[in-house]
């Protein structure tokens, strides 16, 4: 026996593996990549509806509850043995078997999104469109687990029933995520991001399992005669079997199936996804770094209670962040703050500062209003301009979604039986009614008009007219 056949028997010995129920290994796994089996195919439309349903709806407990009852991991694991045991007959079956699964899975979340009445991308779905380095690491470990789990349970076990390690790998949601992308009107990046943590999962757990079924010699000699006669007594019913036998492709397996092309099969397929997850951990790092930069000056920027509102926009070339704040923060300290932000982010920095009336100076307004108001000055054109700009400026900053939308600049027309306020904004979505109808009824508020229509404009930053007489401009 060679060191190595050595230390493989030892190892299979620690695990107590019992070499008498290998056979049965790999019967059970023969039988999870069925795929003329009716239970596998209800399994698998059942929680291919399941998550893509989660996704949309944004819970991650019926997302759980999909990966709990999705069946891939039993023709996954099938190909990992196959690869393990040179089995070009169950590698054919298992291929073909994720091959139909997969678009299967894809057809029927694409079909349920694309009769849905909203398309919106929820943090679920968000959440599978950037993997990184990590989720190979995740996979990687979920494959071991598994077949782990498959050879100690023998002939019970459950191939497909594995909760713990379908909740770690969550090989559903990824393709269901791509399903959404799809049936939404083939959004590339969504498509693309979950595409790539799918097969990330898919490649590490055959690799894995590899790894586990040949060090636990499932490619032995008296192993192998027993899986002869197991698939033999099942050839007489199994198409797959009788074409894959007519085309005599079980002679050339000696030439293609030898154990370095297998492992350089796998190499090759881990190399693919290893270099993109590599550079989304540097992308995912260097994000971490810019927000803790942006915490960082903003603290020493301005108090942490004079902070009404921060949203810092991390991007490979630029940080911005915009500030609501009740305090006065000089000019010259603002350019000072973007210097060092830009220095420890390593990229362009903008910090843009907003000023809102705080509690102190509210209180002094109250109190110049009591007092005695004496004979109203004569107004002109440019007061009541000024008058307007402010009265308006007031509510609807306040009511403003400032996380959904850029408020760039408003237009106040008055006509001769209403007034006309005009909110330009840029955003990815257009702002929905209900936005629109909080702006109206903080406007006709504060001044005290009926007669008044709000009018929302997306514009794009090349977009944005030149500021009129009587509109402020918003950055």
């Amino acid at each position: 026996m060679t060191p190595a056949g050595s230390v493989r028997e030892t190892i299979e010995h620690l695990l107590r593996v019992d070499p008498s129920a290998k056979p049965k290994i790999y019967g059970a796994v023969l039988e999870s990549s069925e795929i003329f089996s009716l239970n596998y195919w209800l399994e698998l439309s059942l929680s291919a509806g399941i998550a893509t349903l989660g996704l949309v709806q944004d819970s991650p407990a019926v997302v759980i509850g999909a990966m709990l009852i999705s069946p891939l991991m039993g023709p996954i694991l099938a190909a990992g043995l196959a690869l393990a045991a040179a089995d070009l007959y169950l590698g054919l079956k298992s291929l073909l078997n994720l091959i139909v699964s997969i678009l299967g899975a894809l057809a029927i979340s694409a079909a349920i999104v694309s009769i849905l009445p909203f398309h919106a991308a929820t943090s679920e779905i968000l959440a599978r469109t950037r993997p990184n380095l990590l989720d190979l690491g995740i996979a990687l470990f979920s494959g071991f687990a598994g077949a782990l789990i498959v050879v100690r349970g023998g002939s019970g076990g459950g191939v497909t029933a594995l909760p713990g390690v379908a909740v770690a790998v969550a090989l559903m949601p990824p393709l269901c995520t791509m399903g959404f992308g799809v049936g939404a009107g083939w959004q590339g990046p969504i498509i693309g991001g979950a595409g790539l943590l799918f097969f990330t999962n898919l490649a590490a757990i055959i690799a894995s399992a590899f790894v586990v079924f040949w060090i636990l010699r499932m490619d032995s000699r008296d192993v192998r005669e027993e899986i002869d006669r197991l698939v033999l007594e099942r050839a007489h019913h199994d198409v797959l079997y009788q074409v894959f036998q007519a085309t005599g492709l079980s002679g050339s397996f000696g030439i293609i199936g030898k154990l370095r092309w297998r492992i350089a099969m796998l190499l090759v397929a881990l190399g693919l996804v290893f270099v993109p997850l590599t550079k989304a951990l540097f992308q995912l790092r260097q994000e971490v770094q810019a927000r803790t930069a942006v915490r960082n000056i903003v603290r020493q920027l301005i108090p942490a209670d004079e902070v009404v509102f921060q949203e810092p926009l991390i991007r490979p070339d630029l940080v911005r962040v915009r500030l609501v704040v009740t305090g006065e923060v000089e000019t010259a300290r603002i350019r000072e703050a973007e210097t060092e932000l830009a220095r420890l982010a390593g990229r362009k920095a903008e910090i843009n500062v907003r000023r809102v009336t705080g509690d102190d100076e509210l209180r002094t307004l109250r109190e110049a209003l009591l007092k005695p108001v004496g004979p109203p000055p004569r107004e002109d054109l440019d007061s009541l301009r000024v008058e307007i700009r402010g009265r308006v400026e007031g509510p609807l900053f306040e009511v403003w979604p400032h996380r959904s939308a850029s408020l760039k600049q408003f237009f106040v027309r008055l006509a001769s039986d209403l007034m006309i306020l005009r909110v330009d904004y840029e955003a990815d979505q257009d702002l929905d009614e209900a936005v629109r109808e909080t702006v109206l009824r903080s406007v006709q508020t504060r001044l005290g008009v009926s007669d008044l229509t709000v009018e929302l404009i997306n514009v794009k930053p090349a977009e944005v007219p030149a500021a009129k007489p009587g509109a402020r401009r918003r950055d």
